[in-house]
């Protein structure tokens, strides 16, 4: 992954000193309870447990020959440990290192894109607050549809993103399981209470039937899941692009001084970061394609999804991690031009009281058939006449006597559409009394 898109933490989880750290500690792990066993005697695990270490360019360096990873792994660390060495690895196939530690790295992975979850959630309640009162166009099809408000929209994300939270963790529990089964599965060189305990020492459970590697389901849920939430993120990105437009002008994304936004021309300030988000999504949700065709393994076991998983692994939590950040930093700092969300407004001329005036007159006794003509001549007229809506309403010769001016002006009430917008927030969970 291109270093612009990889933050510290999450490159240091995907790192190959990682990655053989948390093999060293699963064959630690195996040792130890072979050792309270008896199986390994006293002076031989107290070499182990005092020398056991590796060499990433060694491992390299053997791995050009043996062209196995965990073969090169191992040899490395038995050049630390010298003879008691030959009690590593005893009855374990590969997988059961590879298979295990990819688990804990997807784990130390999740920690953090858990954090970045949270932050945004906060971010979009805290939006949602600030802006709950702030009316603007609600839109359907692109087209004016009825008032909402800015808040309303952004506690709509808000919640979509609490939902993401529900999901991820489902998808972490399925990845929380390693196997220490051997190469078929059937502890023909070891016992599952071995695995159980193994595990439980690194913070695993068993996965409760395997072959040689844990089933791949597991894994295209938990990419699939990252592929959702990336999903989400390009939704409220291209919503908030939408709203950058200059002939919408709602919304701009922060610009710092400094910041250039064309080679060619001085005036522009792009929303950069919103268009990077909707192209960097666009990666995890195919890498999900993979991780679905990592599923159908031959038999026992085949190698065809180690290749896969070397880059969509990384990759994907790489990314979901710079994306996560870059929207959260992109919403701290959004520009929100409330004027022009009520200048808007105007551009439909008040046709958008459209369903409201329909209601008062079934209310009345017309039938809807005859209201719903009557109703959509006098907003298509207004719009085509630049006429506000309420001054068709009030020389219309079918309405004018049938309403007062008071009744009237109750029905061009903005109020009326945002009247549940507390309820709504409530029904969030939001104290806003």
């Amino acid at each position: 992954m291109d270093d612009r898109y990889t933050l510290d933490k999450m490159k240091k989880v995907w790192s190959y000193e990682n990655r053989f750290r948390k093999w060293l500690l699963i064959e630690l792990s195996i040792c130890r309870v072979r050792h309270k066993r008896g199986e390994i005697p006293n002076d031989a695990m107290r070499d182990i447990e005092q020398k056991a270490d590796f060499d990433i360019n060694r491992i390299k360096e053997i791995e050009a020959e043996t062209k196995h990873e965990p073969i090169a792994f191992l040899t490395s660390v038995n050049e630390f440990v010298g003879p008691a060495g030959r009690f590593i690895h005893v009855g374990v196939t590969s997988s059961d290192i590879m298979d295990t530690g990819l688990s804990m790295q997807t784990l130390d992975a999740c920690e953090i894109v858990r954090d970045d979850l949270k932050q945004i959630y906060k971010t979009l309640i805290n939006l949602a607050l600030k802006y709950k009162d702030q009316l603007q166009m609600g839109r359907s099809h692109g087209v004016h549809a009825e008032p909402i408000t800015f808040g309303l929209k952004m506690l709509l994300f808000a919640e979509e993103f609490k939902r993401n939270m529900q999901r991820f963790e489902d998808a972490v529990k399925m990845m929380r399981v390693g196997k220490i089964s051997g190469v078929v599965g059937t502890f023909a060189f070891l016992d599952p209470e071995l695995e159980l305990e193994a595990l439980k020492q690194i913070g695993l459970e068993a996965a409760t039937v395997s072959n040689q590697v844990i089933q791949r389901d597991r894994h295209a849920q938990m990419i699939s899941t990252l592929a959702v939430i990336a999903g989400s993120l390009d939704k409220l990105a291209v919503e908030l692009r939408h709203m950058v437009w200059t002939e919408v002008g709602e919304a701009a994304e922060g610009f710092t001084k400094g910041q250039k936004g064309s080679s060619a021309m001085p005036h522009k300030k792009n929303p950069i970061s919103l268009e990077n988000i909707s192209g960097l999504t666009r990666i995890i949700r195919a890498n999900a394609q993979a991780a679905y065709e990592n599923q159908t393994l031959w038999a026992e076991r085949d190698i065809s999804h180690s290749s896969v998983e070397r880059v969509i692994f990384p990759d994907s939590f790489i990314l979901m991690n710079y994306l996560l950040n870059r929207m959260n930093n992109v919403l701290e700092n959004l520009v929100v031009y409330g004027d022009r969300m009520i200048k808007n407004m105007e551009h439909s001329y008040g046709a958008f009281f459209s369903q409201r005036l329909l209601l008062e007159l079934t209310a009345k006794g017309w039938s809807r058939e005859d209201a719903y003509p009557l109703v959509q001549k006098l907003a298509h007229s207004a719009v085509a006449e630049k006429i506000n809506f309420e001054i068709k309403v009030r020389e219309s010769d079918e309405l004018k006597e049938l309403f007062t001016s008071d009744e009237i002006d109750d029905i061009f009430d903005y109020g009326y559409f945002t009247r549940h917008v507390n309820a709504i927030f409530k029904r969030a969970g939001l104290n806003v009394d």
